[in-house]
């Protein structure tokens, strides 16, 4: 055997650290090739191992262009998950070979005229998303898809847009989730959610309350959807309380967006105080929700609380400590 043989062949049985099945397709593609393929033949090559494409490309074969085929214009009838073309067996090979060269015309002069247009419907849903952002979504997911839970070991996992770019959603992390191909499939065909007043709801405030209309420079952070002030009444130095922009009473009649523009901002500050206070080792984090819990600002708000060491006797029980007498346990 050949020295790139046995390189490669040791490689591929005993080194290749595979979590998905990218390199062996890639190098079967090179090796096919004669060693040397372009990007896109490497992306077909993984796109024909893609079930969720298959799963997605099926059902626009039967609810779109079987459909057509098969009831408008009788072209086609169905049986089980086999289309057959009607009459197909009295054509002679040059007619069959003639129909192709026609069909294949249709294809180039559709795309010549449409080009990249014709893609749109792939392109509005999902968006290009830089990989590096890909990769935070993930991550924060932990690989899973966050409706159903399956592992993207198992299915192909998507970033989708909560608020669609075609609905004035943006590309920041708290507008993206982790949908494997059929919750993001099912969340497009079956969402009846109104979005056309969406961006609007998102800029609601109320004259009457002091978390919206904060006074110039008390803002330390913000992003999109939520913002973050040092509190006015502070537990412990740097107590700082994190609000979503839009008016609403209750955590939870928080938008998803709005959870995860809050916990962005929860995770940036807790670095921040943490890089300037090293006497900081510990936080409590709290939301009350309801005149009961000791909701007093009808505008919900997280409570970040940077805890020392030694700054109360007995700490122990934390936020149980809100019924005083069921803190010790």
């Amino acid at each position: 055997m050949s020295e790139p043989f046995d390189k490669l062949d040791h490689f591929i049985r005993n080194e290749m650290r595979m979590s998905h099945i990218y390199q062996p397709v890639m190098l079967a593609e090179l090796l096919r090739s004669n060693g040397t393929a372009s990007i896109q033949s490497i992306a077909k090559a993984l796109l024909t191992e893609d079930q969720s494409q298959v799963e997605y490309y099926g059902q626009i074969t039967k609810n779109m262009v079987g459909r057509v085929l098969t009831k408008n214009r009788g072209l086609t009838e169905r049986d089980g998950d086999k289309y057959h073309l009607k009459g197909s067996g009295e054509l002679t090979a040059s007619e069959v070979e003639a129909l192709v060269d026609l069909c294949e015309e249709k294809v180039a002069e559709y795309v010549a005229k449409r080009g990249d247009k014709i893609w749109a419907h792939r392109k509005s849903s999902s968006g290009y998303i830089p990989g590096t952002l890909r990769y935070e979504v993930l991550k924060r997911a932990k690989y899973r898809c966050e409706l159903c839970g399956i592992s993207a070991e198992q299915k192909a996992i998507e970033v989708d847009h909560i608020l669609p770019k075609n609905h004035g959603g943006s590309d920041e992390l708290h507008n993206l989730q982790a949908l494997c191909y059929s919750c993001n499939a099912t969340k497009r065909d079956r969402d009846d959610t109104d979005f056309r007043n969406m961006a609007a709801v998102y800029t609601e405030r109320s004259k009457d309350c002091p978390f919206c209309e904060l006074p110039q420079g008390r803002v330390v952070a913000e992003n999109e959807l939520a913002l973050a002030f040092r509190d006015g009444f502070p537990v412990t130095k740097q107590h700082t309380l994190i609000i979503p922009k839009r008016h609403v009473a209750d955590y939870f009649d928080l938008f998803q967006p709005e959870r995860n523009a809050l916990h962005a901002l929860m995770e940036e500050q807790r670095a921040l105080i943490c890089r300037d206070d090293h006497s900081v080792t510990a936080f409590n984090i709290g939301v009350n929700a309801g005149t009961a819990a000791g909701q007093t600002v009808f505008h919900c708000h997280i409570h970040l609380i940077p805890r020392r060491e030694g700054d109360v006797d007995e700490p122990r029980g934390g936020v149980r400590g809100v019924i005083p007498i069921k803190q010790n346990y």
